[in-house]
Order: structure tokens, then C-alpha cells, then sequence
């Protein structure tokens, strides 16, 4: 590959001007950057006087796909999957368990309690992870920082050795050391983005996960339990809500695939997905009803 290809692949990678032969960075000024807080991980090594090299990728905007889900945060929408896949699942499970006991009253009373504390329960466990990942985020980036104070040639190898795996020659890797070496914090966001493959944590981002996976257990669980309301028997109540989670989960499991994989997934992946969320849901569900039928009996 010659070096004139690897600079274009880089001016892609990270963001050029409207100027196609211009630098592979745009600048940006900022004269605030030098301290080792470990609360912030913005707070990095800076040249006094230099300017910021930003990379490709710190407007949210630039990492949007194409598509039908093309505009959603791509995290926001794992975690309502991660809350729905569960949501539709359990409370399923439980309310065709408690329906063998042929107590309308009681599946509803057991499943609104149980679609409560799961909520909660989720939430709180998808707060924890974001949490967990921002600070393990900012560990990371203090290692770095540390790292660059005691000994700036490692980050500098770090940089190249990024390189070498994107089949970089040593003149472009040695033209792009020196061009990062300009501006400290850019050296050490590309180690962290593309060395550690470790992406900054969005703003409020624990709040968004607790309240998203929470949200989508407990609207996910509410499907299976609304039958119940409505019927006068619980046999009845239990065969609308098989029927109705039969079509939610098979439908679910089609579109979390479009989502996850594409637009462009084979409809023959879509519905084996679908079908694999409809034989889970079942087999739950089937397990949690005998299994209290034979504690009844």
C-alpha cells in the first residue's frame, strides 16, 4: 500500500477539511489542559501554547449509521433490548406459573409486584454497569496520563504499534507521531479510542441506562399480564396471553435483529430470530406452569 493511500485512509479515519490535501487533523484551540484530575477525564497533559488536534468521531453526530434505526444512540437502543428481552420473558413465565392456580387476583397482584421490583431491579443493575464503565474509563485515561508524565516515548510506541496493525509504513507512522506529539491529549485519545478500544461514556448516561432498561422490562412485562384484567377466568386470561406473547416475541425477535445487525439482514435470520425468542418465551413460560402445578398438587 503506498503512502499516498495510507494518508487518505487516515484523513477518513479521522476527519479531514473541506480541503481534501489539507492536514490529517483539524485544530481547535484550548489552553486548559494540563492537569492529573482523576475525576475528569478531559483533564490531560497540554502543550502550553499548542493546539488541540481533535479526532474524528468527538461530535456525536459523525457516528450515526444509515438506515431505520441510523439516528438512534446505539446504546440507548441495546439497553431497552437488554430490558425488553427480559421483560417479556420472566413476567411471562411468572404469570403462566401462577395462572395454575386458577386465581385471576393473585396472577395479577403476583405479576404487577414482580414487574416492580424487576424494573427496579434492572435499573438499578444498568446504573452500576454504566457506572462501572465510566469509571473504568477514567482509569484508564489517568493510566495513560501517568504513563505519558513518566515516560512520553511509550505512548509514542503505543501510537505506533495502533499503526502497524492498520498496515501503516514506519515514514507515515513517524510523520504521524510527530504530528500528535503537537498536542499530548490527541496522543493519548487515540491510544484510549483505538489501542483500548474504549469509547468515552456520554453525559448522564447512568441515569439514561437505569431509566431505559427499567422502563423497558416493565412496559415488556405489562404485555403478558394484560389479558387477565379483562377475562373472568384464568384459563381464559392465560390463553389470550400465551396467543398475544406468541406475536410480541416473535416480532420483537425480528426487529432486534434488524436493529442489531442491519437493514440488509436475510428475512430468513429475521424470522429464525424470532422464532428463537418465541420457543425461549415458551419454554419459560411452559416450565414456570408446571413447576408450580406439581407444588400445588
Amino acid at each position: 500500500m503506498s503512502i499516498v493511500a495510507l494518508k487518505r485512509a487516515l484523513v477518513s479515519l479521522f476527519g479531514s477539511s473541506s480541503n481534501q490535501s489539507g492536514p490529517l487533523m483539524r485544530s481547535t484551540n484550548n489552553n486548559n489542559y494540563g492537569s492529573l484530575s482523576d475525576g475528569d477525564p478531559e483533564s490531560q497533559p497540554q502543550t502550553p501554547g499548542s493546539p488541540k488536534l481533535q479526532l474524528k468521531g468527538d461530535d456525536s453526530n459523525s457516528s450515526q449509521e444509515a438506515g431505520m434505526f441510523g439516528k438512534v444512540d446505539p446504546r440507548a437502543m441495546s439497553d431497552l433490548i437488554i430490558g425488553l428481552s427480559d421483560g417479556l420473558t420472566v413476567p411471562f413465565a411468572l404469570t403462566a406459573g401462577l395462572s395454575s392456580l386458577g386465581d385471576s387476583k393473585l396472577v395479577i397482584t403476583g405479576g404487577m409486584a414482580e414487574l416492580v421490583s424487576g424494573a427496579i431491579s434492572m435499573g438499578l443493575g444498568g446504573y452500576l454497569a454504566a457506572r462501572s464503565e465510566l469509571e473504568y474509563y477514567k482509569s484508564q485515561v489517568k493510566k495513560e496520563k501517568q504513563l505519558f508524565f513518566e515516560n512520553p516515548d511509550s505512548i509514542a510506541g503505543e501510537v505506533g504499534d495502533v499503526m502497524i496493525e492498520m498496515g501503516a509504513s514506519e515514514e507515515t507512522i513517524q510523520s504521524f507521531v510527530r504530528d500528535l506529539e503537537a498536542d499530548p491529549k490527541t496522543m493519548i485519545d487515540f491510544v484510549i479510542r483505538y489501542g483500548r478500544g474504549l469509547e468515552e461514556p456520554a453525559d448522564g448516561r447512568q441515569l439514561m441506562s437505569a431509566l431505559t432498561i427499567g422502563s423497558g422490562y416493565f412496559f415488556g412485562g405489562f404485555i403478558p399480564l394484560i389479558p387477565y384484567f379483562f377475562t373472568s377466568t384464568v384459563g381464559t386470561g392465560l390463553i389470550i396471553s400465551v396467543v398475544v406473547m406468541i406475536f410480541t416475541l416473535f416480532w420483537f425477535g425480528y426487529f432486534k435483529t434488524v436493529v442489531s445487525m442491519g437493514d440488509d439482514t436475510p428475512n430468513y435470520i429475521r424470522v429464525s430470530e424470532g422464532l428463537q425468542m418465541v420457543a425461549i418465551g415458551s419454554f419459560a413460560a411452559g416450565c414456570a406452569w408446571g413447576l408450580v402445578y406439581l407444588i400445588d398438587s
